[in-house]
């Protein structure tokens, strides 16, 4: 460290000679001009070290002391860049890099976003956009507390926000909020009934009063769990049967046959590239962008884009706001093939069953499926008739009048 001070604040080497040299050591520790590397040459020479702003104090002290003095060597900064006293362009191209360092240094560059797990980071960052912050932007001049409140606002699925300044780098934390639990709304007079045709395989009843049990046949629209439930009197009582409305809930099962067909053309327009290509250049840094292909276009609709980023990345990951873009346009022409028809019938088999899968959710279970296809039209048509176990209720109001109290038998 203390080498390093000296560099910065520049040496030089002397000789002093005399009849009494030893007379200008003294004087020196008396002044306060430090001196070291002090070596004797012989009786009346000495070799020493001083710092460069000491070499007038050391020279009126020599006089002082009968001493004549001479500079052997200079070393350090000060030095180093006199030697571009007259380089102008070099002096000023030194003070605008200085000065670039310590402005640029100000402006963000990066933005991290830390702490989302389902929420899109790309989501995130276009409200801090929309809030004014983005790569280019002034970082002392951000109101990052009010800023992180603001941005809150329009993500909801976000619960807390943190944003904090590190010289180029922004990182904004965040918390997800944690969803709360499905309410089960007990109120009101609801029936469970049937969504779909089909027989009973199993019945539980939550709430309300199971209407079918196994091996009835249900048609859609008829009611599964009643949410109207009778209460009767005791044996041998003249009291009435009573009624009151619950909302009736529960899972009932059943075996349903299902139909769905789909149809694909025969024949297809498919794109055959001509060989023409061409690639467009352009430049980005922060907001501000050049291009390089000026006012030139591709005519005409019969070309595919494919735009390929080069963004700057620094040795440890991080990625900078400078990006190199090229757009390549292949042109085309299209022309009618025939589409074969066992790969065609195949693909209509994978999107029937997947249909079929989310028409029966997650506790259905196919328990057969038989497909036939056929041409007609010029299109190709293919059934898919499946047996499954699915659940067929679901709740609803109940429209059936509430019956007034009924004599017991």
């Amino acid at each position: 460290m203390k080498r390093a001070m000296n560099y910065v604040r520049g040496t030089v080497t002397l000789t002093a000679r005399g009849l009494f040299p030893e007379r200008l050591l003294n004087l020196c520790a008396q002044e306060g001009a430090p001196c070291w590397g002090v070596e004797w040459r012989d009786e009346h020479t000495l070799r020493l070290t001083t710092f460069r702003h000491k070499l007038s104090l050391v020279k009126k002290l020599a006089q002082r002391a009968g001493c004549e003095i001479s500079v052997e060597g200079r070393r350090g900064l000060p030095d180093f860049l006199g030697r571009f006293r007259r380089r102008y362009a070099f002096l000023i191209g030194l003070a605008l890099s200085l000065l670039a360092v310590c402005v640029l240094s100000k402006f963000v560059l990066t933005i991290d976003v830390t702490g989302n797990e389902t929420v899109p980071t790309a989501r995130i960052l276009s409200q801090l956009r929309l809030e004014g912050v983005r790569p280019g932007v002034y970082g002392p001049a951000l109101d990052r507390k009010a800023i992180a409140q603001r941005a809150l606002r329009g993500l909801e699925e976000l619960s807390w926000m943190s944003i904090n300044l590190y010289g180029t780098r922004l990182e904004v934390v965040v918390r997800e909020a944690v969803e709360s639990p499905e309410i089960v709304d007990d109120e009101g007079f609801y029936d469970v009934i049937s969504e779909a045709d089909g027989i009973i395989t199993q019945v539980e009843p939550l709430a309300g009063e199971a209407a079918v049990q196994e091996g009835d046949t249900v048609a859609r629209g008829e009611v599964l769990i009643s949410g109207l439930i009778s209460i009767q009197p005791p044996r041998y009582s003249d009291q009435p049967v009573r009624y009151y409305p619950v909302h009736a809930r529960g899972r009932v099962f059943a075996r349903t046959w299902r139909t769905f067909e789909a149809a694909i053309p025969l024949e297809a327009r498919v794109k055959r590239y001509t060989g023409e290509e061409r690639t467009l250049w352009s430049l980005r840094c922060l907001d501000f962008g050049v291009d390089f292909y000026k006012n030139s276009s591709i005519p005409g609709d019969g070309y595919d884009k494919i735009t390929t980023v080069h963004q700057l990345t620094l040795p440890g990951g991080r990625s900078l706001p400078m990006m190199l873009t090229a757009e390549q346009y292949r042109a085309y022409e299209t022309e009618t093939v025939s589409v074969d028809p066992e790969a065609a019938q195949a693909l209509l088999e994978d999107r029937l069953f997947s249909y079929l899968l989310e028409q029966i959710g997650e506790d259905g279970q196919v328990i057969d499926a038989s497909y036939t296809a056929r041409v007609s039209e010029g299109q190709l048509r293919v059934t898919l008739t499946a047996e499954c176990r699915e659940e067929i209720g679901v709740e609803i109001p109940s429209t059936r009048e509430f019956p007034g109290e009924t004599p017991a038998e």
